[in-house]
């Protein structure tokens, strides 16, 4: 459902900088339910400059707050029931089966779950599907949102448009552009895949068409039609690059319209990674922009599951996503670019679209707010410029695209934001998923991890692992399946409901200090069909 227009980007004027930095917080603690109490340590998405500490209110523990009010020496125990915790974990939960052909499916790809768990109010995280009716493929892609919900929203609504117009022949692209110069309906380029919760922006929808026509009429006059081979990956570099870019053009020229002119502001001023795949028969692309990922789910020869990563993360941890930061910046900047392991000390992704404090010259920044609405005037974020700001831009919306060719024993792709990839290690996510979809569960040891385990203890784990055998098709979509681990899992990797019960109770002013918004789809691949592509080829 559309978010009222101001929770989009919160207003400084009235001392909420601690709510846009609260909100694109990123901190995740497994461990809410375990004795001694874990006090969590907080990991902001931005980190404030100490010029505005003032601003910023330092977020109590789940611990210190019912310490603090004296809730721990007399419990209050309130857990929701089964049905109400299978209510919020299904709420936004989707699932798209491709259509059959005579009896037989012909698509790589058998269909998708997607859900979204979300912390934050509004929900920052969005996602699309889409499958590309004038090319082949289908596209999917989940959206991590900062600073606001604005630029992931515009990016999860336009990005697949300019993804589908960059692998259009030269031929369609003139078919369209004549259809429209006439006044004749359009070829539908895309058909989407939604949750009736996914909005779509009908107030921008003009001026959105018209920054992706001014696109598509560049690639008529670049290409001539002389080449009919269309390069993906060079395909999917063009899109993120051209988006981006239109979202800076147009919050730098602006719109009459009051509500579009903060819109597009809104969008700018926020920022959003993205991680898309692009399935084409045997052929699986993934453009990734931050740190959202993509994790394949392999099956073994004898049965077991193991993860094969498709994205690299862009931030402090990947020390060529640092090493190419401080090549791009000069020598002395070698020891500010990168800070406290975030770009500039404020920003966590080194890549994303948007957030154009970190790509627009002082000078345009100082210009766009003082021509802009009271509103971003009056904004003290958007006037904060970062320290050591010296040769802008510090950071890109160009994916890192990694191919992959589909085997029979590639059985499914997870995309999600890292809502999911803090909580969880990648090996456990595509053995859960893996066993969810095959139904089986291979009987490993329990593993305690160093904890004294009585008898009875191991005794309860013995049972709760003989329920979950029973129970592995309670949940009807994978991604809702994969939610209910990553917000339940206990020390001993079982899904404890108390612990979930807690954990999907918390308040909002809470629930943001012990994980993200969490957003997954889960791509079921045909090996039957994979293993025909291959056959065919030999």
């Amino acid at each position: 459902m559309p978010a009222p227009t101001q929770l989009f980007f919160p207003l400084i004027r009235n001392c909420e900088l601690s709510r846009i930095y609260g909100t694109a917080c990123y901190c995740h603690h497994k461990h809410l339910c375990c004795s001694p109490p874990y006090i969590p340590q907080s990991r902001p998405r931005y980190t404030p400059h100490p010029a505005y500490a003032t601003f910023y209110r330092p977020k109590e523990s789940w611990w210190q707050y019912t310490q603090g009010r004296r809730y721990a020496s007399t419990p209050q125990k309130f857990y929701l029931t089964p049905p109400q915790v299978n209510s919020i974990l299904k709420a936004n939960e989707y699932s798209f089966k491709v259509p059959e052909f005579d009896g037989k499916n012909v698509s790589s790809v058998l269909g998708f779950d997607s859900n979204q768990l979300p912390a934050n109010a509004p929900i920052e995280d969005r996602r699309s599907a889409a499958t590309c009716l004038q090319t082949r493929g289908m596209l999917l892609g989940v959206f991590d949102g900062h600073a606001g919900c604005a630029c992931s929203q515009a990016v999860s609504e336009r990005l697949f448009y300019y993804i589908a117009v960059s692998l259009l022949p030269h031929e369609t692209l003139l078919e369209i552009e004549n259809a429209v110069e006439s006044g004749r309906a359009l070829l539908p380029i895309l058909q989407w895949h939604k949750h009736p919760n996914d909005y779509f922006s009908k107030e921008a929808s003009k001026l959105y068409f018209n920054s992706l026509r001014t696109y598509w009429q560049e690639l008529i006059d670049l290409n001539t039609g002389e080449s009919a081979d269309i390069d993906v990956k060079e395909a999917l570099i063009n899109a993120f690059k051209r988006l981006d870019n239109d979202i800076s053009l147009e919050a730098q020229v602006g719109d009459p319209n009051s509500f579009l002119n903060y819109l597009v502001l809104r969008v700018a001023f926020s920022g959003a990674t993205a991680c898309v795949a692009h399935v084409d028969g045997v052929d699986l692309h993934v453009a990734n922009t931050g740190d959202s990922r993509a994790m394949l789910g392999v099956q073994e020869e004898d049965g077991s599951w193991s993860a094969v990563t498709l994205s690299n993360d862009h931030n402090a941890q990947n020390e060529r996503e640092v090493e190419r930061l401080k090549l791009e910046h000069p020598k002395n900047e070698a020891k500010s670019v990168v800070k406290q392991d975030r770009l500039l000390g404020l920003l966590m992704p080194f890549r994303a679209f948007g957030d154009v404090k970190f790509k627009w010259s002082i000078d345009l920044q100082k210009r766009v707010i003082e021509s802009g609405p009271d509103q971003l005037n009056d904004n003290e974020y958007t006037k904060f410029i970062p320290p050591n700001y010296y040769t802008p831009p510090y950071l890109t919306a160009e994916p890192e695209v990694t191919y992959h060719r589909l085997r029979p024993q590639d059985k499914f792709l997870v995309l999600a934001t890292d809502g999911l990839w803090e909580t969880m290690h990648r090996q456990d996510v595509v053995r859960i998923v893996g066993e969810y979809l095959t139904g089986m569960h291979h009987q490993q040891p329990i593993a305690v991890g160093g904890y004294k385990v009585t008898l009875g203890q191991m005794h309860g784990l013995l049972t709760e692992r003989r329920a979950k055998m029973s129970s592995v098709f309670e949940d009807q979509n994978a991604a809702t399946h994969l939610i209910r681990h990553a917000v339940g899992n206990n020390e001993f990797g079982a899904v404890d409901h108390e612990r979930l019960s807690k954990m999907l109770s918390l308040p909002e002013e809470l629930a943001r200090m012990y994980r993200d918004d969490i957003t997954i789809i889960v791509v079921q691949f045909n090996s039957h069909v994979v293993g025909a592509y291959q056959n065919q080829e030999q």
